[in-house]
């Protein structure tokens, strides 16, 4: 298994991820894994909700985008209704 060294690691996020990790009956190591997991895993939905986002922007089928009237305009028209 490869290992992983981190210099300079902050004191302070040490102490929480130590006091995380007793709270869960982990070790510090562990506890480290179980919290890179999770931020991985929500980084990969979040570019997998934009790639559907898109996906579904582009199925419009929008070619000219300079007939759309500006933001400005269309925020005062729906402050004067």
């Amino acid at each position: 298994m490869p290992l992983l060294q981190v210099r300079d690691f902050p004191k302070e996020l040490y102490d929480d991820i130590a006091k995380m990790a007793r709270a869960e009956n982990r070790s510090v190591p562990q506890q480290t894994i179980v919290l890179l997991k999770a931020a991985l895993s929500g980084a990969k939905k979040k570019n997998a909700r934009r790639k559907a986002a898109l996906l579904d922007l582009e199925s419009f089928n929008i070619k000219n985008t300079n007939q759309f009237p500006p933001p400005e305009k269309i925020t005062r028209e729906e402050r004067d209704k």
